[in-house]
C-alpha cells in the first residue's frame, strides 16, 4: 500500500545556505511544523467523552493510520444516534499512477478501521465492522463494552513509517511470534523473512520495481505532487510526504520542484534501498486470500495491528511496495516467494532504529461528510 518514497537530496548546494535549511519559513512557533505535529499526534483522554465528541475522537484516531503517499484517502460519516461510523474512499485523493486498481486505497481504509476499533475499545465501545464492496462503504457499529486500553491503542500516537536506516540487530523469537500472530488472520497470511538470502531476493525485486517506476514520468510527477519539501508546505496542506521525515533538508518548494528530477535518480534510490534493507531485522510480506476489495481492507487491518504491535515493542517499519505495485513484476515476485497464482499485497521492512519527524493529518472536519 502504502508507498513512502524519499526525496534523496545529496547535493551540497541544497544545504549550504540558511535559505535552504529554513525553507523560507516565517511561521510563528505555535503554527510551526513541530507544534502542529505534536498536537496532531496527541490523543484525548479516554474518560469524559461521549456522543458526537467521542465519535469525532474515534475518527481522529482513525486518521492517524498510514495511507499511500499520506493522501488520507478516506471520508467518514457519523450516525446521528451515535451508534455507527461509515467510512468511504475519497476518490479525489487516489493515486492512479502508483495504484491504478485502487488496491492501496482499500488497504488504507483497513488501516484506519483498525485504529478506530482499538480506540473504540479504549473508550468502552465494541466495534463490529461490515464492508459493502458494491457501495465501497465500510460500516463500524458501536456497542458498549468494558473499556480496555490495549498496547495497540497506546501505540497509535507513536506509530510511524520510519524511512531511515535501522541498526541491523535481530528480533527475538518471542517478538517475531507476537508480530506473526497480530499480523495474520483467517484470510490474510503473513510471511516473515529474517534470513539474509530471502531478504536479498526480495531486495532484488524492490530494485527492479523501483527502477521501473522511476522510468515512468507519470509515476514521478504523481510522487512529486505529494512531497512537501518544507514545514510550511506540510502545515498548509496537512498531508503528503514531508521530506524532512526521511532525513532530508527543509528547502523552499520552488527549489525542491526544480531539483527533484535531477537528484531523485534510480541509482541513488536503489543504493539507499539496498542499505536500508541490509540494516533491517527482516521483511514482512502480507498476502490476502483473494485479490478483491474486502481482502484488501483485511490486509490493511492486519498490517496496522502489525505496525502498532511493532511500535509497542520499540520496532520500526517502512514499506517496500515496488514489487507489488509494478503489475508486470508482481507475478514474478509471487512465484519467487512460492506464491504462484496469488497476489502479494504489502512488503514491509522492520527493525530497530531512530524516531524521525512525523507526518501531519488534516483536521477531523476535513474528512467528515
Amino acid at each position: 500500500m502504502i508507498t513512502r518514497r524519499q526525496f534523496a537530496v545529496s547535493m551540497p548546494w541544497l544545504v549550504a545556505t540558511p535559505l535552504a535549511l529554513s525553507g523560507c519559513s516565517r511561521q510563528p512557533a505555535a503554527d510551526g511544523y513541530e507544534a502542529v505535529a505534536e498536537r496532531t499526534w496527541q490523543l484525548s483522554a479516554v474518560a469524559g467523552l461521549g456522543g458526537a465528541s467521542l465519535l469525532r475522537e474515534l475518527v481522529r484516531c482513525a486518521t492517524l493510520a498510514p495511507s499511500s503517499h499520506n493522501t488520507q484517502c478516506w471520508t467518514f460519516a457519523l450516525d446521528a444516534g451515535g451508534r455507527s461510523i461509515a467510512m468511504r474512499p475519497d476518490w479525489a485523493r487516489r493515486c492512479p499512477a502508483v495504484d491504478p486498481d485502487d488496491h492501496h486505497v482499500f488497504v488504507s481504509l483497513g488501516c484506519a478501521t483498525e485504529n478506530l476499533i482499538q480506540a473504540a475499545l479504549a473508550h468502552g465501545l465494541r466495534a463490529d465492522t461490515q464492508f459493502d464492496p458494491a457501495g465501497d462503504v465500510l460500516r463500524v457499529t458501536l456497542e458498549p463494552t468494558r473499556a480496555q486500553s490495549t498496547p495497540l491503542f497506546t501505540a497509535i500516537p507513536l506509530r510511524q513509517c520510519t524511512r531511515g536506516d535501522y541498526d541491523g540487530t535481530p528480533l527475538s523469537g518471542e517478538e517475531l511470534a507476537l508480530l506473526q500472530r497480530v499480523g495474520s488472520s483467517d484470510t490474510v497470511r503473513l510471511i516473515l523473512q529474517t534470513e539474509r538470502p530471502a531478504m536479498e531476493q526480495t531486495l532484488e525485486y524492490v530494485i527492479r520495481g523501483n527502477t521501473t517506476q522511476l522510468a515512468d514520468p507519470a509515476f514521478v510527477e504523481e510522487l512529486k505532487a505529494w512531497i512537501r519539501f518544507n514545514g510550511a508546505a506540510a502545515v498548509r496542506t496537512r498531508d503528503g510526504l514531508y521530506s524532512v521525515a526521511s532525513g532530508n533538508p527543509n528547502i523552499p518548494s520552488w527549489l525542491g520542484d526544480r531539483a527533484f528530477r535531477w537528484v531523485f535518480t534510480a541509482k541513488g534510490e536503489n543504493d539507499k534501498y539496498a542499505r536500508q534493507v541490509r540494516s533491517s531485522a527482516g521483511i514482512a510480506v502480507f498476502v490476502g486470500n483473494a485479490p478483491d476489495k474486502a481482502h484488501w481492507v483485511e490486509v490493511g487491518r492486519c498490517y496496522e495491528r502489525f505496525a502498532l504491535q511493532a511500535t509497542a515493542l520499540g520496532i520500526r517499519n517502512a514499506f517496500l511496495n515496488q514489487p507489488v505495485e509494478v503489475a508486470a513484476l508482481r507475478p514474478q515476485f509471487a512465484a519467487a516467494m512460492g506464491l504462484a497464482g496469488q497476489r502479494p499485497d504489502l512488503v514491509v521492512r522492520f527493525g530497530r532504529g531512530p524516531v524521525l519527524p512525523r507526518s501531519l493529518r488534516r483536521p477531523v472536519d476535513a474528512v467528515l461528510v
